[in-house]
């Protein structure tokens, strides 16, 4: 049996193989905290369970669901962006609903990459951009991201011979695993970039919501610059506990929601209509639940912050998404911390390395735990860095 020449340079995905590590810990009698997965604790709001279970009982959404989406959740989509950025979108031409935005993200490397092509990806990163870009053939250029620049890329220090064989560039702000946050500026500095080396601009906006200290995060397709080029992936996982349910979308320039519209529908048969009904209940619906959910990973992350913090730990303080990320104390390779507080403290934080090579010397911490196991969490990790 010989498995196709794609898969041979795929590396594992990353959250699998950590929980492998958190399985192996357990089995041998572990009380694992792990703040490595960013996946909400809390249940999905009450008026959205509702609104899918009276979904589910309607015989006519047992059927197949449409390509394209339904009308109602387009339109839904396309209302959140005029309400919420300013943004009008047609809902026919520049929405496309996703099965998670990891999906769309995977599949947009179908619909513009050729073998031999470049995708210029964020260092650190969400892994999914590269592995996309790897799937469809393509040559991943990382694009640093530096703790002295916030986190921000730096386009005048992107080579021109490298721009020439580029197709698209990645963005995600609020980062992940970063937790860097921009201003529109820098989306139209990316759209000007894009423009001038004919580069579809791709921005993975699935933080927007959860922001923090009066920051309130722009979308890409906000700057003028941008609106030709780009594509914007937006997702109902973290802004409403929606993980599991498998639904999100991009929006953007109508030449690349038709192309990845044309890859989707020979690919899936789109979204279960229970679940579109469930985020039409969530975009429409009262929104005091996102606040409330906000308020509770602010507070997670200022008792984590002074925890770390008290213990000589020089943890950042982000105003947005979920996820500390934090430098390794001196000396200490990301990976070493992390086996370190897994061994000594039965605490796992996720190694930076994971996420690209400047990832190196920073670990990740998910703020999704639940206030008693985070705290207990805490003093777990303060204890092991005071006996270092």
């Amino acid at each position: 049996m010989r498995t196709a020449r794609r898969i041979a340079t795929l590396p594992p995905y990353l959250f699998a193989e950590l929980d492998r590590k958190l399985d192996t810990a357990r089995a041998k009698g572990v009380d694992v905290i792990s703040f490595g997965i960013g996946d909400p604790d809390r249940p999905t709001p009450a008026h959205i369970v509702e609104a899918a279970t009276a979904a589910i009982r309607d015989p006519s959404n047992h059927r197949y669901p449409s390509y394209y989406g339904l009308a109602g959740f387009r339109h839904a989509i396309a209302a959140f962006y005029q309400r919420r950025f300013g943004v009008d979108l047609d809902p026919d031409t520049q929405v496309q609903p996703l099965i998670g935005s990891k999906e769309g993200i995977a599949n947009l490397a179908t619909a513009f990459v050729d073998p031999g092509d470049t995708v210029l990806v964020p260092d650190p990163g969400y892994p999914v951009y590269e592995t996309g870009t790897l799937l469809a053939g393509g040559t991943v250029e990382p694009l640093p991201l530096s703790a002295e620049d916030g986190f921000l890329p730096q386009f005048d220090q992107v080579p021109a011979e490298t721009t020439a064989r580029s197709k698209v560039v990645w963005l995600n702000f609020p980062g992940n695993p970063t937790a860097a946050v921009c201003d529109v500026s820098l989306f139209d500095e990316a759209g000007a970039f894009a423009a001038e080396h004919d580069l579809l601009l791709a921005h993975d906006s699935a933080y927007s919501e959860i922001t923090y200290d009066g920051y309130v995060a722009p979308s890409v397709l906000e700057a003028p610059g941008a609106r030709d080029h780009a594509i914007e992936f937006g997702s109902l996982s973290k802004t409403y506990n929606m993980t599991g349910w498998r639904i999100g979308w991009a929006a953007g320039a109508p030449k690349a929601i038709e192309a990845l519209g044309r890859v989707k529908t020979n690919i899936d048969s789109g979204i279960f209509n229970a679940l579109q009904r469930a985020g039409i209940a969530a975009l429409e619906g009262p929104q005091g639940c996102v606040a409330e959910m906000v308020a509770v990973y602010r507070r997670r992350r200022d008792v984590l912050v002074e925890a770390l913090r008290g213990a000589g730990w020089a943890v950042p303080v982000p105003r947005g998404s979920i996820y500390l990320w934090a430098p390794a104390p001196e000396a200490t390779t990301s990976v070493g911390l992390s086996e370190l507080l897994l061994e000594r403290a039965g605490v796992f934080v996720t190694p930076g390395s994971g996420y690209g090579r400047s990832g190196e010397g920073y670990v990740r911490l998910s703020l999704t735990v639940p206030d008693d196991r985070l705290e207990e969490g805490a003093t777990r990790i303060a204890k092991v860095l005071a006996d270092r």
